[in-house]
């Protein structure tokens, strides 16, 4: 092994050996460690009091149903929409707060393969770290600074500042996907995991795409909630008025139309939810199946063929979801292929893991 590799491979043993990997990996535990005593307290005094009073206010419209009071009933509603924020903007800031944790780990355990300056890279840590820290703030402040001040109408500034730190989480990431691109370029380079060329370029093809999975998502939650917040969506609160209101007055018809409105709106957000999870699960899923990749005791040819399955089945998945909107049947189906090529891709790593387990365990013995 050559110098250069010899550098990598003593830096990859030590996992706080630059400033970088410390940015990244104390702030990591940080962000998850705030993200999981939030989620305590959350549950304590929030989930469960906003349960009881969703209950309270949905209870309290139906007994005003019979005497047609529609704006008493629409207060009820409004309550239980500023209910539902309050719950929903809780859950996503603890949830993002512990998956912007992970993210921040495992790119701690790939900056010995950065190829930037030290100053860069640890410029480059904090950029994501203050985002990261910035992002489930900004979520949690939705509900308490709601359109004050805001310069648009649909708008508050805690969701601008959410979907500005979410797209610049994006682009924090696609920094360290460049610093990678840089490393893989040098004959030298090493991927994470490897002991001289074993593995490498499996493990490029998974680094790249798990990159590229993480930017995608960022980039997508970051578009889909403005989208949500613009008012071209319509608020979940406004179709239960809708529901109401013409329930009250026997409209039977308008009352068939606002229906399959709500089961449009919870599609809509159920799909937009789950592709959204799954882009950021499978580009952690492919970050982290790079590190095995030395260990699988196949030809580099075969590991390269298994990364790249397990990659377009990485993308297969979630594009799949989100065509089940316009295509149904299909859309399921993409998505279920994708589901299946990356769970074949694992199983024929798990193999390669066992047998490399079996040989030392014989070797040892």
């Amino acid at each position: 092994m050559n110098g250069s590799a010899t550098t990598l491979g003593a830096a990859a043993n030590n996992p706080l050996g630059s400033g970088s990997q410390r940015v990244l990996t104390v702030g990591g535990i940080l962000v998850i460690l705030a993200g999981m005593l939030f989620g305590e307290v959350f549950a304590i005094f929030i989930l469960h009091p906003n349960n009881a009073r969703i209950g309270e206010a949905m209870f309290a419209a139906a007994q005003l149903i019979p005497q047609g009071d529609v704006d008493g009933i629409f207060g009820h509603f409004q309550a239980i929409g500023g209910f539902l924020e309050n719950r929903g903007t809780k859950v996503d800031a603890h949830s993002h707060a512990i998956h912007m944790g992970y993210i921040a780990l495992l790119l701690a355990a790939l900056q010995p393969w950065v190829n930037f300056s030290e100053a860069g890279k640890r410029r480059a840590a904090w950029f994501f770290v203050v985002c990261s820290i910035g992002l489930p703030i900004s979520i949690f402040s939705i509900h308490y600074v709601g359109l004050a001040y805001s310069p648009l109408s649909h708008i508050g500034w805690g969701s601008i500042m959410a979907d500005l730190f979410g797209a610049l989480l994006a682009v924090a990431v696609f920094i360290q996907f460049l610093g990678l691109w840089r490393q893989s370029r040098s004959v030298e380079s090493l991927a994470p995991g490897q002991t001289g060329s074993s593995g490498q370029r499996a493990a490029r093809v998974l680094l790249v795409g798990g990159l590229l999975l993480l930017v995608w998502g960022f980039l997508y939650g970051a578009l889909y909630a403005a989208w949500l917040e613009s008012g071209m969506a319509i608020p979940e609160v406004d179709i239960l008025k809708s529901i109401v209101a013409n329930a009250a007055a026997q409209q039977q018809d308008l009352l068939a139309e606002d229906f399959a409105a709500y089961g449009n709106f919870q599609m809509y957000k159920a799909i937009n939810a789950a592709t959204h999870t799954h882009i950021n699960e499978m580009g952690i899923l492919m970050l982290l199946l790079s590190f095995a990749q030395g260990l699988l005791p196949y030809s580099e040819s075969a590991r390269t063929r298994w990364a790249m399955v397990a990659v377009v089945g990485g993308f297969m998945l979630p594009v799949g979801i989100l065509l089940e909107i316009p295509y149904g049947v299909l859309g399921s189906v993409v998505a279920d292929s994708g589901g299946f090529l990356v769970i074949f891709s694992l199983l024929a790593m798990l193999m390669g893991l066992l047998r490399y387990m079996r040989s030392t365990a014989e070797g040892s013995a």
